[in-house]
């Protein structure tokens, strides 16, 4: 049994991986802006405190914490929020585990794949792959540093670079489920996803079987726009139109945002595979059928 404790703890992925480490005998402590349960404890990132009780007998840290990247328009203000919420968050978390001396077993950050930057390529990413060069990469990039500064005290990193997450709680594929179901763009670009149980998995997985490094936390099947949108509207049971909704469009709602959107290549799930891992929905149409 460990003690885990969760930024972003109240969040879509959050709860549920909560509700998997206790039903395995973890015990998990969060930590929250608003504390209101009695495992929850302060912090305040613009004012760099946390509640120190947050951190007794502590194992592991799994950092979730971070502005939803498809939330709001990325103005200015926005970009700065995007990078801080991850950045300083970690920054915070690792002050106060040196200050204290904690002795972790471990630190779980989450990332994105949008480390490679949003791109359609041929190609398909493996952890190896050079990071990209527009927003989503730099986000990452910041994100996955401060989260390997934990590595100065000896303390083991776990980077999970993480694809569209599909729950029937909310997210991304609610989004998706319009009256009528079309790709976007060109509809040929890829869109990597995983199933939420299985990335809570992955989670337990690194607390469980040390599980340390940088992974891709995707499904191994590759869909792309038009491919997964055609599968949502089977499952789903509701019309699919091939004809893809256009960039312009796209752009004309998001600003710069519609790239999250409209690019996307393959991203390699082997490496997680060959740690050992089994996916239990690997084909979006057992994800969906889920649901």
């Amino acid at each position: 049994m460990a003690k885990i404790l969760i930024t972003g703890g109240t969040g879509l992925i959050g709860n549920k991986l909560t509700q998997l480490l206790i039903e395995n005998n973890h015990e998990v402590a969060i930590l929250s802006r608003k504390p209101s349960e009695k495992n929850e404890f302060k912090w305040d990132i613009a004012n760099k405190t946390i509640d120190e009780k947050a951190f007794e007998n502590i194992d592991f840290i799994i950092h979730l914490a971070g502005a939803g990247i498809a939330d709001e328009r990325w103005s200015k203000a926005r970009k700065k929020e995007l990078i801080d919420s991850r950045v300083q968050s970690a920054n915070l978390l690792f002050n106060y585990v040196k200050e204290l001396k904690i002795p972790l077993k471990g630190f779980i950050s989450a990332s994105g794949i949008g480390y490679y930057g949003a791109v359609t390529s041929d190609a398909i990413f493996e952890e190896t792959a050079n990071a990209g060069k527009d927003f989503l990469a730099e986000i990452c990039v910041k994100w996955e540093a401060a989260a390997l500064q934990f590595e100065k005290e000896q303390i083991p990193v776990t980077i999970l670079r993480t694809g569209v997450v599909l729950s029937s709680s909310g997210g991304a594929l609610e989004k998706m489920k319009t009256p009528v179901i079309t790709p976007l763009g060109s509809g040929k670009q890829y869109l990597p996803w995983i199933h939420i149980d299985d990335l809570c998995e992955i989670y337990l997985k690194a607390v469980e079987n040390n599980l340390t490094g940088t992974y891709n936390a995707v499904a191994p099947e590759h869909q792309t726009s038009y491919s997964f949108s055609k599968e949502l509207a089977k499952s789903i049971q509701k019309p699919f139109v091939g004809i893809p909704v256009p960039s312009f469009l796209l752009k004309l709602m998001f600003g710069e945002m519609a790239i999250i959107l409209l690019e996307g290549s393959k991203i390699s799930a082997k490496k997680m595979e060959k740690s050992g891992f089994s996916f239990r929905f690997n084909t979006l149409e057992k994800a969906l059928k889920s649901f």
